[in-house]
């Protein structure tokens, strides 16, 4: 199908002055947060920094985002564009709240559910999706009465995935983005002129906040930031991508959000498996297990990137590919599995380790600690 060049010209001009007016807003945010004291202290083992640095640069992504959106998009009258932007406000101001003084988790999650309720019953819900019984008669289900539960859900657990990979520099910032370009070629194959635009502009907010997210980060984006990309990416995936009553519906958007679903799914089966709450906070993510094998934090996001990258192309192909197209995404899928077993299950990277060790002690040698536990211990 061949693009039109007018959506091409507007989708770059939403993403050039989403970037420079998010890049630019940046150093003003910082100096506001350290003045209301949105500071993120590292006072667990679960942060990777060493020292205090600020966060509210979630609020520099929403205001690019936000102003590129009403230059380039006439919100008058659009009703579901209206409710998406006004929950996005709600949500950015739960964010910015939670940054400042932290807020009790059940509180959040209500404030989310009254949030994700402003699109959901305003037009924006996942009325169907292809049946992922490919043995089915039924090609697809029709959610009925159940459509904007299971919108506000997908909206909620979207949200929060994005939140919980928010935990390297740099991280929820460019696997958001890599998910907001996926969703960007999508929408421009199909002639989504609102979509494109609206993910354009996402993507360049992410980018001009990207040279001070990069480890090692100058500026954290906060929950402001992680629960905003993740509710425009939920929102915006139901425009653009649960519309068709094909088998695209239901595999793309898990195939482009698939790193943050995947992680949110294993924390929570981890955490009930060990008897806490779903919601309990820990040390296990999938990054902190990369970091844990003795990788990076640039290369622990590097290799995240490139899992995003992958589950990005095989939806595009998915979206446009003729008959290879099954083969790919199988090929794609495999190659993740392969990675992410070795991220999950490291039993055999920590053995190797172990051996190592004790053949060093037989030779009469004494490695000594980590630099990082001993900082930690004094």
């Amino acid at each position: 199908m061949p693009l039109n060049n007018q959506l091409i010209a507007y989708v770059v001009l939403a993403l050039l002055v989403a970037l420079v007016i998010s890049f630019l807003m940046t150093p003003v945010v910082k100096t506001f947060a350290y003045k209301v004291g949105a500071i993120d202290v590292p006072k667990d083992a679960r942060r990777m920094h060493k020292v205090p640095i600020p966060r509210l640069g979630g609020l520099a992504i929403f205001i690019g985002f936000m102003v590129s959106i009403l230059l380039f998009i006439n919100i008058r009258g659009n009703v579901q564009m209206q409710s998406i932007l006004l929950g996005a406000v709600v949500i950015v101001v739960l964010g910015v709240v939670d940054d400042i003084m932290a807020l009790p988790a059940m509180f959040k999650f209500v404030v989310q559910i009254l949030a994700a309720l402003i699109p959901a019953t305003h037009g924006v819900t996942i009325l169907a999706f292809s049946n992922p019984n490919i043995f089915s008669e039924n090609l697809y289900w029709v959610l009925g009465g159940l459509s904007v539960p299971f919108t506000v859900l997908w909206i909620v657990a979207i949200t929060n995935s994005v939140n919980l990979i928010d935990g390297l520099d740099g991280l929820a910032n460019g696997v958001s983005a890599i998910s907001a370009t996926t969703m960007l070629v999508i929408a421009l194959m199909a002639s989504e002129t609102q979509v494109a635009i609206v993910m354009a502009a996402l993507v360049g907010a992410c980018v001009g906040f990207m040279p001070y997210n990069l480890n090692p980060a100058k500026m954290f984006m906060g929950d402001t930031g992680a629960t905003f990309l993740g509710f425009i990416l939920a929102t915006m995936s139901i425009q653009g991508l649960f519309k068709y009553y094909a088998v695209i519906s239901f595999v793309v958007p898990f195939l482009i959000l698939g790193l943050p679903i995947f992680d949110t799914a294993f924390a929570f089966i981890r955490r009930i498996a060990h008897g806490q709450s779903p919601m309990h906070a820990d040390r296990s993510h999938i990054h902190h297990r990369l970091i844990d094998m003795g990788l990076s934090q640039k290369q622990a996001v590097a290799t995240l990137y490139v899992i995003s990258a992958i589950l990005g192309l095989s939806a595009v192909v998915l979206t446009t590919g003729g008959e290879q197209k099954a083969m790919l995404f199988f090929a794609a899928l495999c190659i993740v599995a392969i990675v992410t077993a070795r991220v999950v299950f490291p039993k055999e990277v920590k053995e190797e380790m172990h051996e190592e060790l004790e053949e060093l002690k037989e030779h009469g040698h004494h490695p000594q600690e980590p630099e990082e536990k001993k900082d930690e211990e004094s």
